[in-house]
């Protein structure tokens, strides 16, 4: 019985032999029997899957790259439009921020519904003309708006963009290139300081200006390469969920991003933490009772993906603040230039870029939940690593021995870490895969802003903050950090399998 229940081989039937035939039957008999169909082959990989991932990924680089660049622009801008108040003019930032994650997951349940290639490719153009935009606004409400509509555009382009290109790769290369587009992710956030630092030292403008090159070229090779994917089935437009949605992620965001400002206790900042709460809580209720919610209850049901989004959520609240107090330690504890703090941060980006190659193979070996394991250690070991250096001085050996390897553990722990959590998505039915990308790119967007409000919270606010504070923020940052590890234990063996990419 299990000889014919496993293809009807028996131990004296040559392998050719079928089922339906005796062994020891005549040659032409046994050609003439019925046999068992073979297996259909794997399709053929996408020939193209590496291009479609360059367009995508120059995508996530632009719209990450102009979150940091823009910062380092401030004084510059400030200049241009004086006397414009600092409050004002933090909304050259803040507008951009609050409006990418608030639009995040709406623009992703948009794009699984209308085709991700017409979201991208629209979301692109928008945002080279937005840019173009800031690079000629006359005043500084023109440049707010037109950073208003960048970062509209951002929020489409950021989850279609990790969308269209898991798709095209086989399930045994995705950890890869989910790296790959995981290392230009932090490339753009690293060399932001750098970069930004060089075009405002000509114009602060140019850090705008250049991005209308690089659409036109991502646009004209979108246009040739990028899939035509069927669309997802149509559903009824949730209008009070994605009013929630928008409620909820924007009064958090921006309660995190104005608190230091504002003041942590003031009635603003509570009055708009509050209604996000209250947003949030009342969205998970609607989501349950909607027939069609703007995000199903159901996606938190896939395998490893509420893992993914609570761990990628500690992970970059403890990502921005490390990157913020690395800065500030350089700045106003050792005293480089802005330049030089941009090229002592770049370690961490050139691991990312090296690791990031063979994270496929990591994963292959060790599985996507021990990669994700092994990664959030190295941040937890970068952050205790920062606790230690002690003294102010400034010269090539402090930085070498004291703080370098802490750049290289960071660097191996974004490399390990973001590609497992981020193929999450991948495991998620085809027809909500931007939906997922959305919303995991708020548990990014949400937690760089609170990693950013908590450290200014831990050094008191000062303007130039002494090694002892900084040092209150890597303690936070290791805490976080733990946290991600937690989270990356729990993908347990669903979202093991989901991240190696053996889930449908």
């Amino acid at each position: 019985m299990t000889a014919l229940a496993s293809g009807g081989r028996g131990t004296g039937a040559p392998s050719g032999a079928p089922s339906g035939a005796p062994a020891d039957a005549p040659s032409g008999a046994r050609a003439a029997a019925p046999s068992a169909p073979a297996p259909a082959p794997a399709p053929a990989p996408d020939p193209r899957r590496w291009l479609v991932l360059a367009v995508a990924s120059a995508a996530q680089f632009l719209a990450v790259l102009d979150v940091v660049a823009v910062t380092i622009a401030f004084p510059a801008i400030g200049q241009d439009f004086a006397p414009a108040p600092a409050s004002a003019l933090s909304w050259v930032l803040n507008g951009y921020t609050v409006v990418l994650a608030a639009l995040l997951v709406p623009a992703g349940r948009l794009a699984d519904e209308a085709g991700r290639r017409r979201c991208f490719l629209t979301g692109m153009v928008l945002f080279g003309l937005a840019s173009a935009a800031c690079g000629l606004a006359p005043t500084l409400p023109l440049l707010i708006a037109a950073r208003v509509v960048q970062g509209a555009a951002a929020a489409v382009l950021i989850p279609t963009s990790l969308s269209l290109a898991l798709p095209a790769f086989p399930a045994r290369e995705r950890a890869t290139a989910v790296g790959v587009w995981t290392a230009v992710s932090a490339i753009g956030a690293s060399s932001g300081p750098v970069l930004g630092g060089l075009l405002a030292a000509s114009d602060w403008r140019l850090i705008f200006l250049i991005n209308v090159p690089v659409v036109l070229l991502a646009v004209g090779s979108g246009v040739r390469l990028l899939p035509r994917a069927v669309r997802g089935p149509r559903q009824a437009l949730d209008l009070p969920g994605t009013a929630l949605v928008l409620v909820c992620v924007g009064g958090l965001v921006t309660a995190f991003v104005q608190a230091p400002e504002w003041g942590y206790t003031a009635p603003g900042t509570l009055a708009v933490l509050a209604a996000g709460v209250l947003a949030g809580v009342l969205g998970v209720r609607h989501a349950r009772r909607a027939a069609q919610p703007v995000v199903s209850p159901a996606l938190f049901r896939t395998p490893g993906f509420t893992a993914a989004t609570l761990g990628l959520l500690s992970y970059f609240v403890a990502y921005g603040l490390m990157m913020l107090a690395a800065s500030l330690l350089f700045t106003d504890v050792w005293h480089y230039s802005v330049r030089t703090a941009g090229l002592a941060l770049a370690p961490w980006p050139l691991t990312v870029l090296v690791v990031s190659a063979f994270s496929g193979r990591v994963v292959a070996v060790l599985g996507g939940r021990g990669t994700a394991v092994a990664g959030a250690l190295c941040f937890v070991a970068a952050a205790l690593w920062w606790l230690a250096p002690a003294g102010d001085g400034s010269g090539g050996t402090h930085y070498a021995v004291r703080f370098l390897p802490g750049l290289i553990l960071a660097g191996l722990g974004t490399s390990l870490y973001q590609p497992v959590m981020f193929a999450a998505a991948g495991a998620l039915p085809a027809a909500q895969l931007s939906l997922g990308s959305g919303v995991l790119m708020v548990s990014r967007q949400a937690g760089t802003a609170l990693g950013v409000a908590v450290l200014v919270a831990v050094i008191g606010g000062q303007r130039h903050p002494g090694l002892g504070a900084l040092r209150g923020g890597w303690a936070v940052a290791a805490v976080m950090s733990v946290g991600a590890v937690a989270a990356a234990l729990a993908l347990g063996r669903g979202g093991r399998r989901a991240v190696d990419g053996r889930a449908s």
